[in-house]
């Protein structure tokens, strides 16, 4: 994936670099550029029925996306049994109601019903399956060899709940696939560098993991007063101005890698985008950057027909 962000002048879909050389996988992790929405008052592609954005317009930019991809999506369309991959396919997008869980649906066909949970799998060529994300990481795992994907929405609720580490036993479990065969891809997140959580967090992690509190960092907040007079504070501590509690991150990257390798995977076959969804507020979409009125982006990914 790029290093820079590139241009928002065009619609813009990332693709991981170790993944674009697999000719019957069809993936990208969508940006806000280049779209129908004008949420933020800029033309953006949201991907998300969100309460601050029209579905019109939500579905126009599907259809754009999903053209720009290849797969020539309709996302107002429903289709039954499965979709032909000619150059005129519609490829029914998968989707979840995400609820920052570990269940992972296996799908081999469109579902009935709407599914609920934060990770899709299936070997069955013509289905997309997408995640939407807004600072949580979306994952893309792909078997190289049984032709088996994978998608994830890893916050840090589904990170300690192991939802990476689980999907590749789900993947082993209903495919066979095997941890050495798998490549990873993290898309876009909000970064350690930014994400900010609580003591409560970082106590779930520790108790989960051994390696937890390596998964945190923390900052010392200067106090402005302390620092202009020191003095007040040699003998006393007038209220409200105590000692002040370290911020406290968390690096949800590293934490979904040790998982993929504690699973298996290979470190050569995990590739990671270096955007932080916060630091790159002119390409992506933050839920924390924006204070909730955002957008959403979508990871997807597809097998072809042979």
């Amino acid at each position: 994936m790029p290093t820079r962000a590139p241009s928002k002048a065009k619609l813009t879909i990332l693709h991981a670099q170790h993944l674009s050389h697999i000719p019957w996988l069809v993936h990208g992790f969508s940006t806000r550029a280049g779209g129908s929405s004008r949420v933020s008052g800029k033309r953006d592609l949201n991907l998300g029925f969100t309460p601050h954005d029209s579905r019109a317009a939500v579905d126009r930019n599907r259809t754009a996306f999903l053209r720009e991809l290849g797969t020539c999506g309709d996302s107002r369309r429903r289709l039954s049994g499965r979709a032909k991959l000619d150059g005129a396919a519609r490829w029914p997008l998968i989707t979840l109601h995400q609820i920052h869980s570990d269940i992972i649906h296996r799908v081999d066909a469109i579902p009935g019903q709407p599914l609920s949970g934060d990770g899709l799998i299936t070997a069955t060529p013509g289905l997309l399956l997408a995640i939407q994300t807004a600072d949580c990481l979306p994952i893309i795992l792909v078997d190289v060899r049984r032709r088996v994907i994978g998608v994830f929405h890893a916050g840090w609720r589904g990170t300690v709940k192991r939802i990476v580490e689980k999907g590749v036993g789900e993947m082993h479990r209903s495919f066979g696939s095997r941890p050495r065969d798998l490549k990873a891809a993290i898309g876009p997140g909000i970064g350690g560098c930014c994400y900010e959580v609580g003591e409560d967090v970082r106590t779930k992690f520790e108790s989960q993991f051994d390696y937890g509190a390596s998964l945190f960092r923390e900052v010392k907040e200067s106090d402005p007063v302390r620092e202009k007079y020191p003095l007040l504070f040699m003998t006393a501590r007038a209220p409200g101005h105590g000692e002040l509690p370290p911020k406290i991150f968390l690096d949800l990257v590293k934490a979904n890698r040790q998982q993929l390798l504690a699973a298996g995977v290979a470190k050569k076959n995990i590739e990671v985008s270096p955007l932080c969804t916060q630091c790159h507020p002119e390409l992506l979409f933050s839920y924390r950057g924006e204070k909730g009125k955002t957008g959403r982006m979508m990871a997807v990914a597809g097998v072809r027909e042979k």
